[in-house]
């Protein structure tokens, strides 16, 4: 056997384990971009909503729920939210915000309703902010307060606010399980005229709403738990990976 043969032979022997070598290196990149893009990508995708929080939370009662977000449309500045009202809460006292104008939106009853002070024919279908300054950023919060009566009903009965963000390009609708939600409890209403009986719950109904009421922020906040976790186990998991590869190269070559 020639020097030349030898050498031919051990080059040829030797492709196999470099090129296995790259296939593991390559693999091991892989995932820790995976695994860095899930880190980076998930908490912003949980962020992408609309929440809603409650001072009450007691069927019947009065209730000012507000509505925050911090995100447009893909990045896309916000210039108009619409706030879709539920049929079982008829009258609403939009909050008026410095930069935005307010509208609501009336739809005809299909049977009056008689309330306390007025006989109602027609209801509010939508309330309407618009930007009147500059559009929201992406990455700033904002928030709309709406002054309702909450409808009757049981424990744990879901109020839906279906919610669309108009953006200066596209749009983002937040409805059914991502519309946001206010979740009625077995808090007592204050009936307004400040009875000692109101008094008395007044602490115990507020402790009851913050720990009780069940919005689509709460679900935000976990939402982006698991994505926090999830990317933190993606990133972990591309490193050993790469880790590896790299120790087995090492301990090849030697």
């Amino acid at each position: 056997m020639t020097a030349s043969t030898l050498i031919t032979r051990t080059a040829s022997a030797a492709a196999p384990a470099r090129a296995g070598r790259a296939r593991r290196a390559g693999l091991a990149a892989l995932a820790l971009a995976a695994g860095t893009g899930l880190a980076l990508a998930g908490p912003s995708a949980a962020f992408a909503h609309v929440s809603a929080s409650s001072d009450s939370t007691a069927p019947g009662g009065r209730a000012l729920v507000t509505f925050s977000m911090s995100h447009g449309c893909e990045g896309s500045s916000t210039t108009v939210v619409t706030i879709d009202i539920p049929e079982s809460i008829p009258t609403v006292a939009p909050t008026i915000h410095s930069g935005w104008s307010v509208e609501k939106v009336m739809v005809p009853l299909d049977a009056p309703i008689e309330t306390e002070y007025d006989t109602l024919t027609e209801r509010v279908g939508q309330v309407v902010y618009t930007a009147t300054d500059a559009p929201l950023a992406d990455g700033y919060r904002a928030a709309f307060d709406l002054q309702v009566t909450l409808p009757e009903g049981e424990a744990g009965e879901r109020i839906e606010f279906p919610t669309t963000q108009t953006c200066e390009v596209g749009t983002a609708t937040w409805a059914g399980e991502d519309a946001p939600v206010v979740t009625l409890t077995d808090a007592v209403a204050d009936d307004g005229h400040g009875s000692a009986d109101a008094g008395a719950h007044s602490d115990a109904d507020a402790e009851t709403a913050a720990l009780t009421n069940s919005t689509s922020g709460s679900a935000t906040g976990g939402d982006d738990l698991i994505a926090r976790i999830l990317g933190a186990l993606g990133l972990v998991a591309g490193t050993a990976a790469l880790t590896l590869a790299l120790v087995r190269r090492r301990g090849a070559s030697s």
